[in-house]
Order: structure tokens, then C-alpha cells, then sequence
């Protein structure tokens, strides 16, 4: 490890937007071409600041005292400079100005995460906070692996960090049996991380927000759904077993409203009323957008309405449907997956996916209306869930011809 840099120490001063005769100042810690600044949290005017020299103006009592203040400042900056050195540690800006803040009112990552965690627990989602709060679990093995630690000053977060920990992210191996992170996992991490990074910077935590300078790269990827001849194949499937029923009734049901898994487990019989055409809609909101829902229920998702809205386990919790977690859910569509001799992975997110590519868009409903039913701010996000398949390419071409004729 290099044993000698480059260092310097500089004394600056900066004005507001609205205030330029006032200097707030600066420390400057330079370590061979990377720098950090230091609010000490002093202000002077600016006709009394000597730019040259780094110091107040002349010789009064007031200028000795300010000047005798960021000399011992300088004194500080250089012992934790000596102190790395001495303890063969890791020379950086981030580093020294840690140091030097010492157990200061500096603030920590593991602090930001769980005040952006607590604060926002009543404005996100339950499914959105446990995706932060797996993000905190990967930073906290980032940091013991990295770092050997618990925690880390915010100060000491720069881009390599960022960069470091997708890396991390990239290579991590899990014990259980879940799969590696893919790229967009690793990426949906990174956008968790970002966010809690732009909260400090807007708390003031941090002076200078590492993520400036990095750009996030997903990957397209192709939305799974079914086909028509496949999502008949497990409505008309017989079952045997009344948890794969019920559990094969719901996805059906999603199929044909569009449904999230959260949305759909928590619908409750007075959010179905009759709507503007006299039939029977979901008027319910997305808990994970708090976007309103307004959605006309075809005679098979109505059908399976009528079955399970006196369902023992549905009135004794006053909803639509029993009860499922998300994971027992998709662990027994795997079941009906092999069962129906579909060879795709059976998630109940597969069933959002099919109703808008093979129950509305291929059967000629405007994109405009699925993504209003589907709840999307914007068509953009529907463009994504949706496929134009071939069979309604040969469809509408077939129409072409005939009119072309």
C-alpha cells in the first residue's frame, strides 16, 4: 500500500444564491487528484476574506481568533492524516474527513437507511418496503465483507463505493436456494440505494451525492404470459385437490381483470358495483400506486366472483378471496404448471401480463383502455407488459386484405 501522497489542506469560502456578502467556510482536503470539502459551519464577510491565503483579513482581535480557529482545524485535518498513515490504513479524502469528524454529529449509511425506512413505512407499499429493507440486508454483508464492519460514515461513500457494491451484488452467492441476483436485480438495488443517497443529500448529510455520476443500465426483457390455448388449458383443467382449485380460481380471475397479486388477495365484495353500463366493476385503487381502478368484470372473472364471494375463508376475513401468501401462491401454481404440462414459470404476476397481451390487446381493445384498466399513470408502462401477437398480425392483416381487394 503507497505510504506517501500528495496532501494538501486549503481554506475556501462560499456565498449563497440570494447572499453574496457572506461566505460560509470551507475545508479543503486533497489526497493526490481527489478532493473533499468540509462545512465548518463559520461564516464571514466576504471583504474580509483573504482569497490567496486561505485566512481572515488583518490583525484584530476577531481576525486572530478566526484565523487561530482554522489553524487548529488544519492541525486536526493533518493528525488524522498521520494517523492513517500510522495505521497503515486506506488514504482518502473520505477517510481523513471521517476521521477528523470523529464521533461528531456526522451521520452513518445504516442511520439513512433506517430513517428513510421508518419515515417512509406509511408511504410506500408493504411489498415496496421489503424490497428496502432487502436492500439494507445486502448493504450490511457489503459492509462486513468490504469493510469489516457494521457500519460506514456517509462521508466515506463516494462513486467507487457505488461501483464496489454492484460488484458485490453481481458476484454474491447465495446459501438458500435462491438464484443469483440477475442484472436487473442488481440494478432495482442500486435505484433503492440511490434514492436513500438523494435523501441525505437532501437532509444536508452529505455535501456531495456519489450517484451524481452514475447511471443505471437495465435490461429490456421479454414479459412472460399465456397463451390463449394455454390459459384455457388450466381454466378446464381438473384439479382434485381444493387448494390448487381455489388457487388456480384466482390467477383465472386475475387473468381477466388484471389484477396484482396484493390487489387481488385484499379485493373486497363492496369494492364490486354496478357500473355506468349496468354491469357488475371493481371500483378499488392499486395499493401499490394508490392509482384508482376501474375495471368491467367479463363473465368469467364475474363467475368465479359469484363462487367465492360466500366462501367461508372469505367472509371471515371480508374479502373476495381466502387467503394466500404470495409465496404458498406461486409455489402451487408451479404445481398446476406441471400438472397442465405448461412448461413456462407460473407466477401470479404472469397473470397482469396475460390479460393485457392475450385477453384485451390481442382481441382488439385499444392500448389506451388497457392501461386505464390496468392502472398505469402512463402508456409507456403498458407497452411493456403488452405483445402484439402474431396471431393478431395475421388477424389484421387477413382485414387488410379484404378491404384492399
Amino acid at each position: 500500500m503507497k505510504t506517501t501522497h500528495t496532501f494538501g489542506i486549503q481554506f475556501i469560502i462560499r456565498t449563497g444564491k440570494k447572499d453574496k456578502d457572506t461566505g460560509l467556510v470551507y475545508a479543503r482536503i486533497t489526497v493526490e487528484t481527489r478532493r473533499i470539502e468540509i462545512s465548518l459551519k463559520k461564516t464571514i464577510a466576504v471583504e474580509e476574506w483573504n482569497k490567496a491565503r486561505g485566512m481572515a483579513k488583518g490583525f484584530s482581535p476577531e481576525a486572530k481568533k478566526f484565523n487561530s480557529y482554522l489553524e487548529h482545524v488544519r492541525s486536526q485535518l493533518t493528525d488524522a492524516y498521520r494517523e492513517l498513515q500510522i495505521n497503515k490504513e486506506k488514504i482518502t479524502p473520505e477517510n481523513i474527513k471521517a476521521l477528523f469528524l470523529g464521533d461528531s454529529d456526522e451521520h452513518t449509511l445504516i442511520e439513512l437507511v433506517d430513517y428513510h425506512n421508518t419515515t417512509q413505512t406509511s408511504v410506500l407499499s408493504p411489498g415496496t418496503m421489503k424490497n428496502y429493507r432487502t436492500t439494507k440486508k445486502y448493504l450490511q454483508r457489503f459492509l462486513k465483507s468490504k469493510f469489516k464492519s457494521s457500519d460506514i460514515y456517509l462521508v466515506q461513500i463516494n462513486y467507487k463505493f457505488i461501483t464496489d457494491f454492484e460488484y458485490f451484488l453481481r458476484n454474491y452467492q447465495p446459501l438458500d436456494h435462491h438464484k443469483p441476483i440477475g442484472n436487473n436485480g442488481v440494478m432495482k438495488h442500486q435505484e433503492r440505494f440511490r434514492k436513500m443517497i438523494n435523501l441525505g443529500f437532501r437532509l444536508g448529510w452529505i455535501t456531495q451525492n456519489p450517484f451524481d455520476s452514475y447511471k443505471l443500465s437495465f435490461r429490456k426483457v421479454d414479459r412472460g404470459f399465456l397463451t390463449e390455448k394455454e390459459l384455457h388449458n388450466i381454466e378446464t383443467k381438473e384439479l382434485g385437490i381444493e387448494r390448487l382449485q381455489t388457487v388456480r380460481d384466482i390467477f383465472v380471475f386475475s387473468c381477466y381483470t388484471g389484477l396484482s397479486y396484493i390487489d387481488a388477495i385484499n379485493l373486497r365484495p363492496d369494492e364490486i358495483n354496478l357500473g355506468i353500463d349496468g354491469q357488475n366493476w371493481i371500483f378499488s385503487k392499486r395499493q401499490k400506486t394508490n392509482t384508482k381502478l376501474r375495471i368491467p368484470l367479463l363473465p368469467r372473472a364475474l363467475d368465479i366472483y359469484k363462487t367465492y364471494r360466500r366462501h367461508p375463508k372469505s367472509i371471515s376475513r371480508d374479502k373476495v378471496f381466502p387467503l394466500f401468501s404470495n409465496q404458498k401462491l406461486n409455489s402451487y401454481l408451479k404445481e398446476i404448471a406441471d400438472l397442465c404440462g405448461i412448461k413456462k414459470n407460473l407466477t401470479f404476476h404472469l397473470a397482469r401480463h396475460t390479460f393485457a397481451t392475450t385477453v384485451t390487446l390481442s382481441n382488439g381493445v385499444p392500448i389506451e383502455t388497457v392501461s386505464q384498466v390496468l392502472g398505469h399513470k402512463s402508456i409507456s408502462t403498458t407497452q411493456i407488459y403488452a405483445k402484439v401477437l402474431e396471431q393478431k398480425i395475421s388477424h389484421d392483416m387477413e382485414e387488410l386484405r379484404k378491404r384492399l381487394k
